[in-house]
């Protein structure tokens, strides 16, 4: 149990409150890959997609799928959920700034 205590306590806030809980490890792992691939894909919508077709949007997000693995496992002790939060509330800010600009520069034009 001190084995346990430990690594919780080394955990990033997350991860540690999704495996705390959740009924099991493997259901805290599989919430922590979902949160990781809905807040990825939400951060490459709002910041790099194009208009792509849908084959093409089809291979860049199995990718993205692929990836999160990855990302997974370094979100139990680095900050990675975190960082995709802020990320997308930034690019959200963005987004709404943008287009308030350009509703004001078609009002005035």
């Amino acid at each position: 149990m001190a084995e346990q205590q430990f690594v919780y306590d080394k955990m990033y806030p997350v991860a540690r409150w999704l495996y705390e809980i959740l009924p099991n490890f493997d259901v805290a792992g599989y919430a922590l890959y979902l949160v990781i691939f809905l807040l990825s894909a939400v951060v490459y919508k709002l910041g790099f997609a194009k208009k792509l077709r849908v084959g093409q949007n089809i291979v860049i997000y199995l990718f993205l799928l692929i990836g999160c693995i990855m990302l997974t496992f370094l979100a139990f002790f680095l900050p990675i959920v975190e960082g995709l939060i802020i990320a997308a509330m930034i690019l959200i800010l963005y987004k709404i700034r943008l287009h308030n600009e350009k509703k004001r520069s078609a009002s005035a034009s």
